[in-house]
């Protein structure tokens, strides 16, 4: 029974790696979608988000029936939980992406004389480096790794307030424009939860490698 379960952890893992791999892509194709504007490209990773819900429901119902089947304890059990919470984030960054695929949709349609534009390169760079930093102290069971995703969120948090900032600002400035304004507003809110639930699955490895909660500031 012992090798059963050792194995059924080994596919629940390769589960999670997988959904985690084709979370990566759409999160890719959003920040090339803000960046080009590319509205077609924004439709299709509206269009294909099920894959990601449905991978995302076998990787929660395996891991019940894991927990059913086995009664797993200690770092098993710890291992198990953790999967439950990093699938649950990984969907969630698949619905941001979706969320920003909407907005560069509506962007792409609206007309608007103002000439403002915000950047999005740096804080949707950082958004998608975060998501890979994660899933690699996943696989590596990294701790450094994952330590380090959680101080890059403060990066985040001041480009979105940047942004935030500079935006209102303009919708000041030229209230005309405050549908395409607050759209372009959006856009960094979905970017700054991406990161948040970056952050969730590095936290989550590291209760996973040393059974330590850092969510609410217990990170040094």
């Amino acid at each position: 029974m012992a090798k059963h379960f050792l194995r059924e952890l080994e596919r629940i893992k390769a589960m999670v790696l997988s959904l985690g791999t084709l979370v990566e892509s759409r999160v890719r194709m959003a920040v090339e979608a803000i960046d080009s504007a590319n509205a077609r490209l924004a439709e299709k990773i509206i269009q294909t988000d099920y894959e990601i819900d449905e991978m995302e429901v076998e990787v929660e119902e395996e891991c019940l029936k894991a927990l059913a089947l086995y009664q797993p304890v200690a770092v098993d059990l710890r291992f198990l939980t953790a999967v439950i919470k990093i699938n649950n984030d990984l969907e969630r960054i698949g619905d941001q992406a979706v969320n920003i695929a909407q907005r560069v949709m509506i962007l792409a349609k609206q007309v608007c004389r103002y000439s403002f534009v915000f950047d999005y390169s740096t804080m949707a760079l950082k958004a998608q480096f975060m998501l890979k930093q994660s899933l690699d102290a996943l696989v590596n069971m990294d701790i450094d790794l994952a330590r380090t995703v959680l101080h890059l969120d403060d990066e985040v948090d001041t480009l979105k307030s940047k942004a935030y900032d500079q935006i209102k600002a303009a919708m000041a400035d030229q209230p005309d424009c405050l549908s395409y304004l607050i759209n372009l507003l959006l856009v960094s809110r979905h970017l700054e939860r991406m990161a948040d639930h970056a952050t969730n699955i590095a936290e989550e490895v590291i209760y996973l490698i040393e059974g330590e909660i850092v969510r609410h500031g217990g990170i040094t």
